[in-house]
């Protein structure tokens, strides 16, 4: 199939022959007919999917030009980075267009951005919250409306937007057409189609959860953070196919603490992406990783949909996320656009819960191998991991010794033992069962 046979307008057909493009994408063949139709839309793609094209082309081969200053499409996406790539991606796509195109986003001046919504708009993309800010001053109106577009839905929801989403969509005419994407299905995702959507067709490419075959998933088991530092320098050094490296971590303290090492071994050859960092360091990294001028990005999972980069070789997960559906956003940063990929997990023993968790969302299991012989295990714990132990000492009762620890024993404790089989379990060694906790956790979930 070709784009020709989507008959969109000239314009729009011109710059994207000029963009490279020829043949649409699953999700973009799947999309089109229904978002061409008017009708409502939940659609479940993967990341590296094409689904950003795949509302766009249907809605602006629809676009007509009218001389109002409030928006008639607006998108909303859970990060700025991913505002940014959104709007320049309608831009190229508008080449040829009278589209006025706007991005707002927190974090900076909203003045700035108040002026600009004055001036007038016809796509509107934004983060929730700032969109909610400007509605409620009363600048941004929804009075011209018609499409609305929602788009890595569920990972709002995991950022805890969904008031102001659901508080947006109360604001607009109940006239429009809802567009909601989303790489995996909830039962909050459910809910919100179920109170603002009109019969919304279902548009699915994968099985949510189901990760890009593609991709080849492996871990190792690793200890300790310091291990895991000497574990990733190592593949650094020996791999020349690590070109291009995504490592995620899960939280900015880890980040930095992170790219602090790495630098001081391999200098200037990694960034770093996380909340904290401004809005112009966090675009220039991005830049600069997508030029080439750097290996490897390390970051958290705040940033993982806004990262939209592409021929990226591997992603490696030095610390398992906390919620199963984020090591599907993770990974499905590699594999993109029917390219190969890989992703490489490093798993301690307290992760291994969270990688069952993983694996049973997939329902694929990921091999694990122990540490090459060339790295070194360091027997050094790092702040966090201190605490972990210290805790765990604390739960454990400590041993009476010693004459003044002696009581006597109460009269229904002075048995004596005259043998005879043991009705005590038999502790067992080793780490841990997997299998076991896979099926635990598997008849927990079925509850």
């Amino acid at each position: 199939m070709a784009f020709e046979q989507f008959a969109l307008p000239k314009s729009l057909q011109k710059a994207l022959d000029e963009l490279g493009f020829t043949a649409p994408t699953p999700i973009q063949q799947r999309a089109f007919p229904v978002i061409a139709s008017g009708r409502d839309m939940m659609g479940i793609a993967q990341t590296g999917t094409g689904k950003t094209f795949a509302y766009l082309l249907p809605l602006l081969k629809q676009y007509k030009f009218t001389p109002t200053h409030t928006p008639k499409i607006v998108i909303l996406v859970p990060t700025r980075e991913l505002v940014v790539q959104v709007v320049s991606e309608v831009e190229k796509l508008t080449k040829y267009m009278s589209v006025r195109t706007l991005g707002i986003y927190g974090g900076v001046n909203i003045n700035t951005q108040k002026t600009a919504v004055y001036e007038g708009i016809d796509l509107l993309v934004g983060t929730p919250g700032r969109v909610m800010d400007l509605a409620l001053d009363n600048v941004l109106r929804f009075d011209e409306t018609q499409k609305l577009v929602i788009d890595e839905f569920d990972e709002m929801l995991n950022l805890g937007f969904r008031p102001q989403v659901t508080s947006i969509l109360a604001m607009m005419r109940p006239k429009r057409q809802n567009i909601l994407f989303s790489a995996t299905m909830t039962d909050e995702v459910d809910a919100v189609l179920e109170d603002y959507f009109n019969f919304p067709e279902e548009v699915t490419l994968a099985p949510s959860g189901t990760p890009l075959e593609k991709i080849v998933q492996d871990g190792y088991r690793v200890p300790n953070f310091n291990t895991k530092v000497n574990l990733l320098l190592h593949l650094l050094n020996t791999d020349e196919n690590l070109s291009r490296v995504l490592v995620f971590v899960n939280n900015k303290k880890i980040a930095d603490m992170l790219h602090e090492r790495i630098d001081a071994v391999i200098a200037d050859s990694f960034g770093v992406i996380h909340s904290n960092k401004s809005q112009n360091y966090r675009l220039n990294a991005m830049a600069s990783f997508q030029s080439g001028e750097l290996r490897g990005l390390i970051t958290t999972d705040v940033m993982a949909r806004g990262l939209d980069i592409s021929n990226i070789t591997h992603v490696i997960n030095f610390e398992m996320p906390e919620i199963p559906e984020h090591y599907i956003h993770r990974i499905g940063r590699t594999g993109r656009a029917d390219a190969d990929g890989m992703a490489i997990s490093f798993v301690t023993p307290r992760d291994e819960e969270l990688l069952i968790e993983a694996e049973l969302l997939m329902e694929r299991e990921v091999p694990l191998a122990d540490l090459p012989e060339a790295v070194a295990v360091s027997r050094e714990l790092i702040g966090p991991e201190k605490e972990k132990e210290k805790v765990k000492f604390l739960l454990k009762k400590p041993k009476l010794s010693g004459e003044g620890a002696f009581h006597e024993k109460t009269e229904k404790n002075k048995k004596v033992n005259l043998g005879g089989p043991s009705k005590t379990k038999k502790k067992t060694g080793g780490s841990v069962n997997r299998n076991l906790l896979r099926t635990q956790n598997a008849k927990r979930k079925k509850k």
